[in-house]
């Protein structure tokens, strides 16, 4: 996230991180270039647009702890990292709640081009009320009447991106003196409930077309939302079972869809303390633990799931509470088979072992490799999402200690010779597959 810290509570504070650079342009070409050169597919940027004032009612704690806030807007960090690197992802979070599709088209087209076909869209319908307060809104719109507007949203951006501009409308003749082929720019004529978008695309269109589709929606509309949508799935659980039955059901749903249970890939969030060894390892993830603060991890779950945990006790078991911000997160602590009774916040955000919500593996690089095979096995997930625990020395720990294990494993491929684009490097091929969604309003597909 571009913020002092966003799931790392309180480890701004350690020497070895520089999160608290994040609006500074260098620390962020120079943490796209140590994922570049230590293999990464991608770099995922989450974001949100209000401040965090759930937890006693204000942005007090938010503000204190630097939990979220202050926080800048990534999609303008994008082009700078694109520049700064060849082959690396980048997938940025916009809200389709905030934003209208016309606009969003042509800044993910330009970006896309900028970046040779590099780019990632991560689709939220947010679910802070000061976003909604603070954007014209008198409060957020119902959680599932969220979901309902955005199929209409990325119905109006595919008709934009793959169905207004053909694939040989753009000529560059100069003798002739014809730049673009008019008669083959389509207006995409959408009426619906909430856009009216009669006209054509802005842009030509770029590498990808439509860049490559993040999503995590976990509640049982969000997980239909990315059934139909997404081809790249960020799945949490409060463990490995959890995060399976998703999997599970977010692929039976897109073949209700009529996609093909292999046309999306999943991602669950780890964090990973590593070094030359278990020792150095161990050791890390001792100090690190002094700097965690587990008052900004409740101003965060707070503000996510739309409910005030200030005054409720570390150790009481959470109950599940319906509201209209992040219903997944307050369902896997509360909803646990796996359990014989539900998590209580000192066990999913002040673990004896760990920091915080995410999985922790700790150790050097074989107990890693080891753990994260299985972590995929037992997840049925393709890959990991993940989380700093200092920025960047996670990820450069990650890359020189962990990487080279997981390459002689065959876990991670060499990177090409020839840069390809984002959804080359998942899918291997530049444009969506025939089975999804946004492929039938192509006209040249």
């Amino acid at each position: 996230m571009s913020a002092v810290s966003h799931l790392n509570y309180g480890l701004w504070r350690h020497p070895d991180d520089q999160s608290w650079r994040y609006n500074e342009l260098d620390h962020w070409t120079g943490l796209a270039r140590t994922l570049e050169d230590g293999g990464f597919d991608s770099l995922f940027i989450a974001d949100a647009l209000g401040l965090l004032d759930t937890h006693g009612g204000s942005a007090d704690a938010s503000l204190r702890t630097g939990t979220q806030s202050p926080l800048a807007d990534p999609l303008l960090l994008v082009s700078a990292m694109a520049a700064a690197t060849r082959h690396l992802g980048i997938g940025v979070t916009v809200s389709t709640t905030y934003e209208h599709p016309y606009l969003l088209a042509r800044k993910f087209t330009t970006l896309d081009q900028l970046s040779n076909g590099r780019i990632g869209w991560n689709i939220v319908t947010s679910q802070l009320e000061s976003a909604a307060r603070n954007l014209g809104l008198d409060a957020q719109l119902p959680h599932d009447e969220r979901y309902d507007r955005a199929d209409e949203f990325l119905d109006v951006v595919y008709k934009l991106w793959e169905g207004s501009w053909e694939d040989d409308a753009v000529r560059r003749d100069r003798a002739q003196g014809i730049y673009t082929d008019p008669r083959k720019v389509h207006p995409i004529r959408h009426q619906g409930r909430w856009y009216s978008v009669p006209d054509a695309h802005l842009s030509e269109p770029s590498p990808q077309r439509t860049p490559v589709l993040f999503q995590a929606g976990g509640s049982p509309r969000g997980q239909r939302f990315a059934a139909r949508h997404a081809e790249l799935v960020f799945v949490a659980g409060a463990n490995a079972a959890g995060i399976r039955r998703s999997v599970d059901a977010i692929r039976a749903l897109a073949v209700e869809a009529g996609r093909a249970p292999e046309a999306i890939r999943f991602v669950a969030p780890l964090a990973v303390v590593t070094g030359a060894d278990d020792r150095a390892a161990a050791d890390k993830l001792a100090d690190y633990r002094r700097h965690y603060d587990v008052e900004g991890a409740i101003v965060h779950y707070s503000a996510s799931t739309g409910i005030d945990f200030s005054t409720h006790d570390l150790d009481a078991p959470l109950r599940y509470q319906e509201t209209n911000s992040n219903r997944s997160l307050l369902t896997h602590l509360t909803n646990d088979p796996t359990r014989d009774r539900p998590w209580t916040l000192r066990e999913a955000l002040a673990p004896a072992h760990g920091l915080g919500r995410h999985k922790t593996l700790v150790g050097g690089p074989s107990t890693v490799a080891d753990a994260l095979e299985a972590w995929l096995r037992e997840t049925g997930t393709d890959g990991i999402n993940l989380a700093a625990v200092v920025n960047p020395g996670s990820f450069a720990d990650f890359a020189e200690f962990v990487v080279p294990e997981l390459r002689r494993r065959g876990l991670v491929a060499e990177r090409p010779a020839t840069p390809a684009t984002l959804r080359e490097r998942l899918f291997g091929q530049a444009r969506l597959r025939a089975d999804h969604p946004g492929h039938r309003h192509g006209v040249a597909a």
